[in-house]
């Protein structure tokens, strides 16, 4: 079992906390005031656009898919009261390319939700029920493909995502 760190000091304004991760990478965290940085909860946003954004390509080019624009957006309903939970999250790719296979798309998508993505599988499987969409857009003039792979969560088994269920029993 692996450790992963991370602090978070105060920088003595405002709300301010400059916070360096395990890897030594550093950021700041701020609140609304004086917002000099991301909110520590929209991070949470960027951990789930940029985990399964590095799945899909990885898996996408495995796949030999020729993306020449590809972006990961997520958009999130927050609960007004605290703690101020999200409770439903989408997750929308866009993927160019001038011949972008649909189904590897699709593919790529549920491999990242129910397998390989460790911040939808937690955040899953907490409160958030979270809809992973794609948006495939060719050459000039062909009409774009859309579509919505699955939905994971809330309260999802992370163990069990991905795997097949038997008869019967809904996943």
């Amino acid at each position: 079992m692996a450790i992963k760190t991370s602090t978070a000091r105060y920088d003595g304004t405002g709300l301010r906390f400059t916070a360096r991760t395990g890897s030594g990478h550093e950021i700041v965290l701020d609140d609304s005031e004086s917002n000099a940085g991301p909110r520590p909860v929209e991070m949470l946003l960027v951990g789930q656009a940029g985990c399964t954004g590095m799945d899909v390509m990885s898996i996408l080019q495995k796949k030999r898919q020729d993306v020449t624009r590809y972006e990961v957006s997520v958009s999130a309903e927050q609960r007004d009261s605290n703690p101020a939970i999200y409770t439903r999250a989408d997750v929308v790719h866009l993927v160019e390319g001038p011949a972008i296979d649909e189904a590897a798309v699709r593919r790529a998508i549920e491999l990242s939700a129910t397998k390989y993505c460790s911040v939808a599988a937690m955040l899953s499987a907490g409160t958030v029920e979270i809809h992973h969409r794609y948006r495939i857009v060719g050459p000039d003039g062909a009409a774009p493909m859309e579509g919505e792979v699955l939905v994971t969560g809330p309260h999802a088994d992370p163990d069990a995502m991905g795997k097949p269920q038997p008869a019967g029993i809904p996943a």
